[in-house]
């Protein structure tokens, strides 16, 4: 009896359309693989300052435990002499906290993304070494650890404006859609006017007048990045409005913000889906771009288009080209991958 009636459980979540979207995206293996990889690239960058820092992760020290990354201690904490920040890089501190069964347990790389050797033997930017994995910056900073902060900030990056810009599509779309008529017409005489607006002239114009941030880029591509989404849910939802249940929904006296929600979003949706990789990948590569041509996130700021810049400038610096070049076009083309096993698991024609 057991058998019999779970039978009809497991038969009902294997014909759920999420459940066999999941299983068509999964037979997609480079989709399905690319998303393994991206989340672990991603999950990992988190915690940059536990894999590249350049102070200690843990110290114990007298029998006492310190948590540098944490809270900032005083050199005379290790027994120096100064009342200022312990410096760790320095030797004298560096052995007060190694030895006389003293522990001091350092990240993976010894290097903050604003970090600058001031060991190198020679001008910079310098080789990759056993101390420098990828070389360093025309600055002498270590480009690993730039990279690494870098790729954080720009899918962070690409994660917000695509919620923004996502968003508002939605809403404008979903808008246009369902009432049709003098409102549409209004949104697509405005979104003609607005999308022939130069934008990079006014990032050119904006980034004189105002302090470079992350903010400010996220707010200005914000106000561009919608317009191309609203035109598919705008699409599906003059297709639903003239559906039967909504029809219906209407007799009975539910509200318009009921019905586009409840029952005109969720068949919205594929395309919102479908396209998110995409969204992210132009998010992050515009980013780059503003980057490289100076007009992006402050000078202090790890990014990968102030790398490519600098690649540019240094030729025969190799390291510096070639490390920024993988990790962008390896995201890039993750995030491709995904996008495209998206678009074939919420595919209406495949089974």
């Amino acid at each position: 009896m057991q058998e019999i009636s779970a039978c009809p459980q497991r038969t009902q979540r294997e014909t759920a359309p999420a459940y066999r979207r999941w299983r068509r995206f999964k037979r997609n293996r480079r989709g399905y693989w690319s998303l393994l990889l991206f989340g672990l690239l991603f999950i990992l960058s988190l915690g940059a300052e536990l894999l590249s820092n350049d102070v200690p992760v843990l110290i114990y020290y007298q029998g006492d435990y310190y948590f540098p990354m944490v809270r900032d201690y005083p050199e005379t904490t290790f027994g120096g002499d100064f009342e200022t920040e312990a410096d760790y890089k320095d030797p004298y501190i560096l052995q007060r906290i190694t030895t006389d069964g003293n522990r001091a347990f350092f990240p993976f790389n010894r290097h903050s993304f604003n970090t600058i050797n001031l060991s190198i033997d020679g001008p910079v930017p310098s080789a990759p070494t056993s101390e420098n994995l990828l070389g360093t910056d025309d600055r002498g900073r270590d480009v690993f650890a730039r990279l690494l902060y870098g790729f954080r900030l720009s899918v962070l990056f690409g994660f917000a404006l695509t919620f923004v810009g996502t968003f508002v599509g939605i809403v404008s779309g979903a808008i246009q859609g369902f009432f049709g008529g003098r409102t549409d017409l209004f949104f697509q005489r405005f979104i003609e006017v607005w999308s022939a607006m130069p934008e990079l002239y006014l990032l050119i114009i904006f980034a004189s007048i105002f302090k470079p941030s992350v903010l400010l880029l996220l707010i200005l591509l914000s106000l561009f990045s919608w317009m191309g989404l609203s035109d598919y849910v705008r699409a599906e939802f003059l297709k639903g409005r003239n559906m039967e249940y909504v029809k219906a929904a209407r007799a009975l006296g539910v509200s318009d913000v009921t019905i586009m929600v409840r029952h005109l979003l969720p068949n919205g949706m594929t395309p919102v889906i479908t396209f998110l990789p995409f969204r992210m990948s132009a998010s992050i590569l515009a980013l780059t771009s503003l980057d490289f041509l100076g007009l992006g996130v402050p000078p202090a700021t790890p990014s990968l288009g102030e790398l490519l810049a600098q690649g540019k400038s240094n030729i025969d610096a190799w390291w510096l080209s070639l490390s920024t070049f993988t990790v962008l076009v390896g995201t890039l083309v993750l995030l491709i991958f995904i996008g495209e096993a998206l678009r074939e698991a919420f595919d209406p024609r495949k089974i």
